[in-house]
Order: structure tokens, then sequence, then C-alpha cells
């Protein structure tokens, strides 16, 4: 009988005394047979459990024991401080066992305490995959978070945005960050903060010197990062769009959208921060549900991306 395996049937009996030697196989990965000594050998050592025959019975804990396995090894804290990570992330980084034996420790513990309703756990499920997304990243991203805990630089096959091939890049890396169904290594190049998607990472190689690393730490260089994305930018375009489209608007632009009221006759007036001018091309996905009023630099744009668009389409 493994440890683990002990465990996790004393803490699956602590919340709920009586459970059937089927149930307890199969939430154990184990045979009835194995289970059944495990109880027989779990009893012998003095622990208050024992099977109960018949059509009702099962495996018992008797009532009142009360059993100290319920507090948390430190790879499990590290686990149940992602709590925002969903299953296939944590399975990702290779923390879905420890998740799921902490779990099993904080249900032992409440179990036998009144709660007003069910708990919020019952209420709420947490998927941070993006709608279709599509397969896995290159890079196993428990590998890399593994990498990551000795603190060395690392030579990245970074392909750009667009770009045809990978090009390669010594950084120094803070850590990884999930956001929208997507992974990032957060890190610095030349002491500026930069973000890698890893899906357009092709490889990595882990340098023997130590990573320089900024004392903001990984949640300041993320916090910077990611309010430089987010930021409307300086080129501001005015655009009437259906108040139909406006819910679209409000998921597909965010906060690019820096102002917003009705225009009348079923349009609502907008105002969109771009940093550039080429942001436009963004707004070709409202087709004929918006008009750009200005800047003209903006409508100019627009409307000779909407002509080549045609001609290829004529």
């Amino acid at each position: 009988m493994t440890s683990s395996r002990l465990l996790s049937l004393l803490l699956l009996l602590q919340t709920r005394h009586r459970i059937t030697t089927g149930e307890l196989a199969e939430r154990l990965e184990v045979s009835r047979r194995t289970v059944l000594r495990d109880v027989d050998a779990l009893s012998a050592a003095g622990v208050p459990v024992y099977a109960e025959r018949g059509r009702h019975g099962g495996i018992v804990l008797l009532p009142g024991a009360r059993l100290n396995a319920s507090y948390l090894e430190p790879a499990e804290m590290d686990a149940m401080t992602l709590a925002g990570l969903d299953e296939e992330q944590r399975e990702r980084l290779g923390v879905t066992g420890t998740h799921d034996m902490a779990m099993r420790k904080i249900a032992a513990r409440r179990a036998g305490v009144e709660a007003a309703g069910r708990s919020l756990a019952d209420l709420v499920v947490v998927d941070n995959t993006s709608w279709f997304a599509l397969g896995r990243d290159v890079v196993n991203v428990g590998d890399l978070a593994l990498e990551l805990r000795f603190g060395r630089r690392l030579l990245l096959r970074y392909r750009r945005s667009g770009a045809p091939a990978a090009d390669t890049v010594v950084v120094d890396p803070y850590g990884l960050a999930a956001k929208a169904g997507r992974w990032y290594l957060v890190a610095d190049v030349g002491g500026h903060g930069r973000l890698f998607a890893l899906a357009r990472v092709d490889g990595y190689e882990v340098l023997a010197e130590s990573s320089h690393r900024r004392s903001v730490g990984l949640r300041g260089v993320w916090s910077e990062l990611s309010a430089a994305v987010e930021a409307p930018g300086d080129v501001v375009v005015t655009a009437r769009l259906r108040s139909s489209r406006t819910d679209l608007a409000q998921r597909v632009l965010g906060s690019r959208i820096t102002a917003s009221e009705p225009a009348g006759d079923g349009w609502t007036q907008m105002s969109i921060g771009y940093s550039t001018i080429e942001g436009v091309r963004q707004l070709l996905q409202f087709a004929d549900h918006i008009e750009v009023v200005e800047p003209q630099e903006a409508r100019t744009h627009l409307a000779e991306l909407a002509a080549d668009l045609a001609r290829r389409h004529s």
C-alpha cells in the first residue's frame, strides 16, 4: 500500500465517513480487493476504519474520528496558489496530482462543518481555454516552469508575429503568465520587459549564466507589459457603429473604446484608440456595420483596404 493511496483513502473517509468499496476503488484507481486489503492493514494499525458487509455496507470510518492529515505540503500549497488555472493548465504545469490532494485535504477539513448552502467550488467553473483554441504549444510549459526555478538565462528560438522563421535571443526570465488561454514567457531583453508567446517559441536552451532580473519581480513586469499592450494609443478614431453591434464591439475592441454615445437612427458613435493608423484595419471585421468618421487619414486607409479586398473578390 503506497503512502499517497493511504492518505487519499483516509481523506475520502474523513469527508464522507461511509463510502462503498466500488466507489473507493474507482476514486483510487485500484481493484475492490486492493481496497479491502488496505482497509484491513489500516485497521490492524489502529486506525478506526472497517469494512461493513451487506447490501448497504461499505468502508466506514468511526463517527467522531478526526485524522490529523489535513495540513498542506509545500508542493500542495504551491498548487493552491495557482488558483486561477483550470484543469488543463494545471495538467500542463504538472501540478494536477498535488492540487487534487490539496483539494481532498480541504474537503476533509470542511467535513462536518455546518455551512449555509453550497460552496463556491460547486457553483463556479474556471476554464481559461480560449474559444476555438488550436493545438498545444511546441514547448512543454511544465518542463519550462521547472527550468525557470533555477534562475538561469535562456537562449530562445522565437518567431515574431508574421515572420517566416525564428530568430535567437538571450532573455532573463521572470516566469510564466497564462492569459485568455495562451501562455507567455515574461522576460527582460537588455533590461527591458518583453512578452514571448509560447505558441511561437520553437525551442530554448538553458544557459550557465544566472539571470539578471530587476527587483520588480514577475508581477511587476507583467503589470507593466499588460498595461502597455492594453493602452488605447495616441491615434483616436471616431466611428459610427450600428447599435446592434455594440456588444460585439465591446468584446472585440475592449479597452480601445474610450467613449461611446447614441448617435440616433440605430447608430452609436465611438472613440477608438490605436497606437498607429494601421490599427484601423481591425475595424474591417465589422463590414457594413461601421463607418469611420475621422480622422481623414483613417477613412482613406480603410477605404484603400476595402477596395483592395473588393478587387480580389470581384
